[in-house]
């Protein structure tokens, strides 16, 4: 078993503070590492989330849209200007806005591209520039196996999903010569509130598709994910890990 130890790195999670993104910025404030949990919009989640460290100099949220580019590099001047380092970036936040592709609207479809593809973006190219310096960084975008097999009514998600993974595989080749990892982790069927809008008849349904009969908890994604950003992972890049019961 790999004792994780993030213990004097930066580490910013997108989404960081619900669902899958909550898990995984909590696994890496338990292994040492200092955490920068980016959330939307919801002030009084994530406040309830970083109430409940103790250690409230190693978890900190903080209020970007990071389909909004200016205000990525706002933040990441920010971060620049008070000295702060950065050693892994989780692109975890996610939206979805289904519809069947002929009563899809216009601005349903540019609203998950522009947040799910765009800020994966806008964060990898602030990130970079930041881990350049040290010659190390860790990069991981949070896909989705509708990126690889599509689901009827998510066009756009399945795009956008499609998009990081294709992102991921160009720049891990770019910025290999730096000691830089980039991935991805694909998860199936997540216990979290991401599903929690889904009728008690599909959640059957799907739950049956799966050769595991189960959905996966949010913790075992944050184990893939810190795995992956651990130096023992160093000749892993351009990969997408599928977490999905066998799906």
């Amino acid at each position: 078993m790999i004792d994780f130890d993030f213990g004097g790195q930066t580490v910013i999670v997108t989404g960081g503070t619900r669902g899958i993104g909550a898990a995984v910025s909590r696994a890496f404030y338990d292994a040492g590492a200092s955490v920068l949990a980016i959330y939307g919009s919801n002030h009084q989640r994530a406040e309830a989330f970083v109430a409940d460290f103790t250690d409230r100099e190693r978890m900190a949220a903080h209020c970007v849209d990071v389909s909004d580019y200016a205000a990525v590099e706002s933040f990441f001047r920010e971060l620049e200007r008070t000295g702060g380092s950065l050693q892994v970036l989780v692109n975890n936040a996610g939206i979805r806005r289904d519809a069947v592709v002929g009563m899809l609207p216009q601005e349903d479809w540019q609203a998950v591209l522009d947040t799910n593809l765009g800020g994966t973006y806008a964060m990898s190219k602030f990130a970079v520039q930041a881990m350049m310096t040290n010659r190390y960084g860790r990069i991981i975008n949070m896909t989705s196996p509708s990126g690889r097999m599509g689901f009827a009514g998510q066009a756009n998600y399945a795009a956008s999903k499609a998009g990081q993974v294709a992102f991921a595989k160009s720049l891990a080749k770019e910025v290999a010569k730096r000691k830089i990892t980039v991935n991805c982790v694909s998860p199936g069927f997540v216990e979290t509130e991401f599903i929690g809008e889904l009728s008690p008849e599909q959640l059957k349904a799907y739950r049956s598709s799966v050769p595991m009969k189960r959905f996966a908890q949010p913790q075992e994604i944050a184990h893939a994910v810190l795995f992956l950003a651990s130096e023992e992972a160093a000749y892993i890049t351009g990969t997408v890990l599928e977490i999905s019961g066998g799906l």
